[in-house]
């Protein structure tokens, strides 16, 4: 009985610790930049639930997504995806 306890809590403690993560709650276009080179890119800004602000880019007409700027290498297909990296990054 004393093992099943442990390992309920064990459980208990692992689920928390995720519900717990900072998630995002609002993604905001910012505005539409251009590089020297001529690429065409939306600044977005992502908001999340640990009170961080964090920067997204999109490329080629939002079909990549990447946490920071232009020289960013954490990149997504999908916007949600790079929020949650976003959120969840240091």
């Amino acid at each position: 009985m004393t093992l099943t306890k442990i390992i309920a809590a064990g459980a208990l403690v692992a689920c928390s610790a995720a519900a717990f993560a900072a998630k995002p709650t609002s993604i905001v276009f910012q505005a539409n930049g251009e590089t020297e080179e001529g690429t065409a890119y939306s600044e977005y800004l992502v908001k999340c639930s640990d009170g961080k602000k964090v920067q997204l880019t999109a490329w080629d007409n939002r079909r990549k997504w990447c946490v920071g700027g232009a020289d960013s290498t954490e990149c997504e297909k999908k916007q949600i995806k790079a929020a949650k990296a976003a959120c969840k990054g240091d």
